[in-house]
């Protein structure tokens, strides 16, 4: 027989994640040190680094609530190839030369908004029954479906040798590999630096911010 797991220590608990470990990594991890139970608010991709804001204890009841958050990024896109994943992870699909700043410009101003992309190949999305990743592992080539995206802000912070550092605030369930490959590039980098009102800056050694913190500050970002 299964023993549930702890409903206590309840709270939000806000992680910077490193490169390298999974999302699910970090979950474990944090789970197995206070035996609670244990969800999350918007994974990141094992490249990625940034914040990871996870739920303790009865926190968890909110996930629905959290996961609906905008989330802010800064990705390094290289508009010199574009891959099969969107990120340096995938085979190289093809190279060519980058775009000019001013076409750069032109293609960023298309993808402000609600836009409608592809879901990268390697997601969690069930395409069949099965998750895309996996299927991409595997080997097997599948059309991947689109998704409306929704991208509240999206500037161009610097673009030097065919890389283009963008600052982008997006909306939940929005790939911002979707908007590499849409520049035709790919996320060379990829850091979150901010879900709702949570801030990175804030994860320094595991934050646990009370739920009676938490709440009044998204009541307040509402």
């Amino acid at each position: 027989m299964a023993i549930p797991k702890a409903l206590e220590p309840t709270g939000v608990v806000l992680v910077d994640k490193p490169a390298g470990p999974s999302s699910f990594h970090i979950v474990a991890r944090v789970r197995g040190r206070t035996g609670a139970k244990t969800g999350h608010a918007g994974t990141l991709d094992p490249f990625a680094t940034g914040l990871l804001v996870l739920l303790s204890g009865r926190a968890t009841s909110l996930q629905d609530r959290f996961m609906k958050l905008d989330k802010r990024y800064v990705t390094d896109v290289d508009l010199r190839a574009r891959t099969t994943t969107g990120d340096p992870e995938g085979d190289v699909l093809e190279e060519h030369e980058p775009s000019s700043r001013d076409e750069l410009e032109s293609s960023l101003a298309g993808l402000r908004g609600d836009v409608e992309l592809p879901i990268p190949a390697a997601s969690a999305v069930k395409i069949g029954g099965e998750r895309a990743y996996r299927l991409h592992r595997q080997g097997v080539v599948v059309e991947m479906p689109t998704r409306v995206m929704r991208i509240h802000e999206l500037e161009l912070v610097s673009y030097e040798a065919g890389i283009a550092r963008l600052d982008l605030l997006v909306g939940s369930g929005t790939y911002i590999r979707s908007i590499a490959d849409a520049l035709g590039g790919h996320c060379a980098t990829l850091r979150r630096t901010g879900i709702g009102p949570f801030r990175v800056e804030e994860a320094d050694e595991e934050r646990v911010v009370p739920l009676e913190e938490a709440l009044p500050r998204l009541a307040a970002k509402a």
